[in-house]
């Protein structure tokens, strides 16, 4: 579809997994079910195996495994069923971008169902409307009107699913480490499949139709539902008591609180800035190959790399530091993280520009220690919604990077609109770090008081 372990002095330490999922439940639940190993106060030494050991950890994962491959695959075949359809590469790529658009409206008007409704209830929902509209877009007489109004309905549930996930991970995990953790692995996948599901996409290609290969996300969208619904605790809404208005009204509200918070906005641009400048290298992969007189070979090459070098350095990062020096490392790595791009000023072969790509993917590894500022700093009862706000921001914001980097590249060479991407992102990222450093210090003094 789109990122320490040092906790700012003042934080309560992590309550256990296990002690928060029985406050959490009703009395009737709390001693007949066993969310797994329990997490201890203090840092674990288990590292990603200890996340592992949740049991509702690896419902959830599994879970998110299975529909992420799916809609990969289906994204894949449902624009070249469009472009079969149609034979516009407009409607085509159209079918794509709405992936990214309609983030924004299901993130910001349908955010309160993170927290008005039970988590389990939410996620199973969300997927049984994902199913159900893949499932349409089967049937051989649909028009491409529809399905491009079902892609927009899969891509404005998506947010509220992941901002709730994301909000049930502290229940599941603590809001300490294991959390981290927890949420660096949901991302390595994410990563992962970009890698691996348009590969698979093209083989699955190669022996069904685009129908055909579209069956298949229904069946993954199913199979994450029951897995979530028989595989996860039943855990009471976030946001009780109080008169409740209308959804939309209460998404909107949300919304307001979590924007109107200094602290919060910061980190909220933090994760966003960064990711919608880094984008307009893979935007501009084949244009940029073409310049340079690489095949189509150079093309996957460099749609891969930032990837690839994301991967890795959230790996390292995850696994051979602690929480103090995942902190340390938030700041100075975001505001470097954009500098390997001006190597594109110099209008670099495949190899350097590879290279360059590997770098700014690692700079990404910055997220792992931002994800621990969050949760601690966004209260129990918003956390629902400003995960939604995290998740549909990303998406949006590098929705509207790739579109602009393209048309900046209809004006300008596209190693000088990357190189422009690599500075203007450099210089933002750098004011949104001392903007970040400064509340952290006003919110350990506040938290200290």
């Amino acid at each position: 579809m789109p990122s320490d372990t040092t906790i700012p002095a003042g934080t309560p330490r992590e309550e256990p997994a296990a002690d928060a999922a029985a406050r959490l439940l009703p009395p009737e639940h709390a001693s007949s079910s066993d969310p797994g190993p329990a997490p201890g106060a203090g840092p674990p030494s288990g590292g990603y195996r200890a996340v592992f050991a949740v049991r509702e950890f690896r419902a959830v994962f599994a879970a998110h495994l299975l529909s992420l491959l799916g809609v990969t695959v289906s994204e894949l075949a449902l624009t070249l069923l469009v472009y079969d359809l149609t034979g516009s590469p407009l409607l085509s790529a159209l079918t794509f971008a709405l992936g990214f658009l309609p983030y924004i409206v299901g993130g910001t008007l349908l955010a309160g169902a993170a927290d008005r409704y039970p988590a389990r209830r939410v996620l199973v929902t969300c997927d049984l409307i994902c199913a159900g509209c893949v499932a349409v877009m089967v049937f051989p007489g649909t028009p491409v009107g529809w399905l491009l109004a079902l892609r927009c309905a899969v891509a404005a549930v998506a947010p509220v699913f992941t901002g709730t996930r994301t909000a049930a991970l502290t229940d599941i995990l603590g809001d300490g480490d294991l959390y981290v953790l927890g949420r660096s692995l949901l991302r390595l996948v994410s990563q992962s499949a970009m890698l691996i599901g348009f590969g698979a996409g093209g083989v699955l290609l190669t022996v069904l139709s685009p129908r055909g290969a579209i069956t298949i996300t229904v069946v993954t969208f199913l199979c994450s539902a029951a897995l979530l619904r028989l595989g996860t605790l039943d855990r009471p809404a976030r946001a009780t008591g109080g008169a409740r208005g209308a959804l939309i009204g209460e998404s909107l509200a949300g919304t307001r609180a979590v924007l109107g918070d200094r602290r919060i906005l910061g980190l909220l641009l933090l994760f966003w800035v960064p990711a919608f400048f880094v984008v307009a290298p893979e935007a501009l992969a084949a244009p940029y190959a073409d310049a340079i007189g690489a095949g189509p070979a150079a093309v996957g090459l460099l749609m891969c790399a930032m990837a690839v070098g994301h991967i890795g350095a959230e790996l390292y990062v995850g696994t051979a530091l602690g929480p103090r020096a995942r902190s340390r490392i938030v700041l100075p790595v975001a505001a470097l993280g954009l500098l390997p791009l001006l190597l594109y000023a110099f209008r670099p072969g495949t190899a350097l520009a590879v290279g360059a790509l590997l770098l700014a993917g690692a700079g990404a590894a910055y997220v792992i220690g931002l994800d621990q500022w969050f949760v601690e700093a966004v209260p129990e009862h918003l956390r629902g919604r400003a995960m939604t706000l995290l998740t549909a921001g990303l998406m949006t914001f590098q929705g509207i990077g790739m579109a602009l980097a393209g048309l900046a590249a209809e004006f300008l060479p596209v190693h000088q609109v990357v190189a422009y991407a690599g500075v203007l992102g450099t210089v933002c990222t750098v004011l949104l770090a001392l903007e970040v450093h400064g509340t952290r210090v006003r919110y350990r003094s506040t938290r200290r008081g």
